[in-house]
């Protein structure tokens, strides 16, 4: 197995152990992940708060489909 194929692998894994801890708990993730944001606004003076917005939603957007898949 080539480096490649071990790294793809191991992201499979984390993928899959994310999704499990996420599954019922995308509130929470919503939560942390505006938490973050403001922090992020805060210590920025609110100089990046465009691109800050689009990872928010879509953190939430990916934390959402983890939550809904099987």
């Amino acid at each position: 197995m080539g480096l490649f194929d071990e790294i793809k692998e191991k992201a499979d894994e984390i993928k899959e152990k994310a999704t499990e801890l996420i599954q019922g708990h995308s509130d929470q993730v919503d939560d942390a992940v505006d938490k973050a944001g403001d922090l992020i606004d805060e210590k920025t003076d609110g100089q990046v708060s465009d691109k800050v917005d689009l990872a928010q939603d879509k953190a939430k957007e990916i934390a959402e489909e983890m939550d809904t898949q099987d």
